[in-house]
């Protein structure tokens, strides 16, 4: 290209004399740079320990290198490995993070698959670092739900009674295209003579057969589950077998754990598991996070103190607010026990309603658990702590599935799934430690 002195020099096909730093790609305060720094400092020792290369051949990328483009990918909101490979090429961050490596998507893929565990139980090491940066308090947690896409449609979900039914249909179906073929068959030898191969089933006998065993797989999981799940004086039953699943009860036959549940926010019905948050008031830290089968919230409230616990050295917060979807007597006296300032909302004002004036004076005698619970959440006192819950959990979530796009699993089963959710409230807290302007070199 000719010299113009109109304007500043630029010479695309110029090549450098000395190499170029990767890091000067970017500025020095970059989200990427950041990420980088953070995991040189982590111990990755269960996942770098977990390679030997004893055996030789082509020497596998580094895990820290894979660590990082996987953090900052989640941390951006596109964590498909085609487009992290993608990345690697044609996006300047991640070009940084790689070093100008490009692993390819099987490789990323199989990363993930492989150190899934120990890369989700990074959550604790960043969740330490928010502490040391003094991110967190346990001053006023909130505990809340959300319902996230499972990576399955809820149009292979079948429940128990069309199971019942179709099984009946593909049965007769099976009997008389086998029944047509001993005929056809038959005719053949007269005609033909004997010598046909046997195993050349017809294709709409083998699909009907192959659907037959997935639905009859998932029904006897749907008997199993209903047995496991009966009450305890259900017990001569379940040991005559007499225990059945509930007509309407579903399986998915993609994602067997999924399940069919109603997103509060769009009010429709998704294929989905119910991923669980508490978060600390002081900076919006996610201290503990879960992944459920159940629709409900209300037998979430000791799994999740219990993860808090153990997350945070047995320390547990001085107070707690939950929506009313939490609310029953037993979680209102579990966390009396913990020694925790419980408000649960005992139920929900409708559109437009008027909330009651605030109670004065001693507690009236004789009042229930949850009269009891309902009046100190009408208190002055009730109202402003309880208020507070939308401000603390609500907006993790929001950051979590608009802000960076979260709203369906990439993997499958509730146990990858649970570790994947791990994974993506750790890069929460890692953006909030980047937002705080937290230096790794500052630590400890």
């Amino acid at each position: 290209m000719p010299t113009d002195n109109r304007f500043r020099e630029y010479s695309p096909n110029q090549d450098y004399l000395l190499p170029p730093s990767l890091r000067e790609w970017l500025p020095s305060d970059h989200l990427a740079n950041f990420i980088s720094d953070v995991v040189d400092a982590l111990d990755l020792s269960e996942i770098v320990d977990a390679y030997d290369n004893s055996q030789g051949g082509q020497a596998p990328f580094h895990p820290v290198l894979m660590t990082k483009l996987l953090l900052y990918a989640y941390c951006i909101g596109v964590p498909s490995s085609r487009r992290i490979e993608k990345s690697t090429y044609e996006v300047i961050p991640f070009r940084v993070l790689s070093a100008n490596q490009h692993p390819d998507h099987d490789t990323i893929s199989e990363f993930r698959k492989r150190h899934l565990v120990a890369l989700s139980r990074i959550f604790l090491q960043v969740l330490e670092l928010c502490r040391k940066a003094g991110l967190v308090k346990l001053g006023h947690v909130a505990l809340d739900g959300t319902k996230v896409k499972a990576n399955a449609s809820k149009h292979k979900a079948m429940s128990y009674d069309h199971m019942q039914k179709k099984t009946a249909e593909l049965e007769a179906e099976i009997a008389r295209l086998l029944g047509e073929a001993e005929a056809i068959d038959a005719a053949e030898d007269v005609r033909y003579g004997r010598g046909k191969r046997g195993d050349e089933l017809p294709e709409e006998l083998r699909y009907r057969e192959r659907r037959l065993r997935k639905i009859q797989e998932a029904k006897q999981a749907l008997e199993e589950e209903a047995r496991r799940e009966a009450p305890a004086a259900a017990e001569k039953a379940k040991a005559e077998s007499d225990v059945r699943p509930q007509p309407k009860a579903q399986r998915n036959f993609t994602d067997p754990d999924s399940r069919i549940m109603k997103d509060g926010a769009t009010k429709a019905f998704e294929q989905a598991f119910n991923g669980q948050v508490a978060v600390d008031s002081e900076y919006q830290v996610i201290v503990a996070a879960g992944v459920t089968q159940e629709c409900n919230d209300k037998r979430q409230v000791e799994p999740m103190v219990e993860r808090l616990k153990a997350n945070l050295g047995g320390l547990g917060p001085k107070r707690m607010s939950l929506d009313n979807g939490y609310y029953s007597d037993e979680n209102v006296e579990f966390l009396r026990g913990e020694g925790i300032d419980a408000y649960i909302a005992t139920g929900r004002l409708k559109h437009g309603e008027v909330p009651p004036p605030a109670p004065r004076g001693r507690i009236p005698k004789g009042l229930t658990t949850k009269e009891r619970m309902a009046r100190k959440i009408r208190t002055v006192k009730g109202r402003c702590t309880y208020a507070r819950r939308k401000a603390i959990a609500e907006p993790a979530i929001g950051q979590i599935k608009e802000a960076r796009g979260f709203r369906r699993f990439l993997l499958r089963g509730l146990e990858k799934v649970d570790a994947e959710w791990l994974i993506i409230c750790l890069t929460h807290n890692l953006l909030k430690l980047f937002r705080w302007s937290w230096q790794p070199a500052l630590a400890g």
